[in-house]
């Protein structure tokens, strides 16, 4: 079976992972086995393949997405005075963010508006 299991996660390949497979296919082995063989699509290897062409093996390296900082202080339930003023201190920086860039937030910030 290939890809993900329903309803499963994607697989996280490790730095070492990537380094042996794509070390594989510079040996010169077939690309569509080892793709077979790993369970990986072709898009995925080459992608894997330019990066380390172009950055080595540090291409080869997952990157962290930034997500959402408000998260962790908005499911607590008892916030410490330091995590509160945390908390309206990110939401006053995002606010300014959006007032820089013309967009004005209505209410409790879930609905953004742009003004010209």
């Amino acid at each position: 079976m290939r890809g993900r299991p329903k309803g499963g996660k994607n697989k996280d390949y490790t730095v070492e992972e990537k380094l042996k497979i794509v070390n594989e296919i510079l040996e010169g082995r077939s690309v569509w086995q080892i793709e077979r063989e790993k369970g990986i699509n072709h898009s995925t290897s080459s992608k894997w393949l330019h990066k380390y062409n172009e950055f080595g093996k540090k291409g080869l390296e997952n990157q962290k997405k930034p997500g959402n900082p408000l998260v962790k202080y908005k499911n607590k339930k008892n916030l410490t005075e330091l995590e509160k003023l945390e908390y309206e201190n990110m939401k006053l920086r995002i606010e300014n963010e959006r007032l820089k860039k013309g967009y004005q937030a209505k209410g409790d910030g879930s609905v953004v508006v742009f003004k010209k």
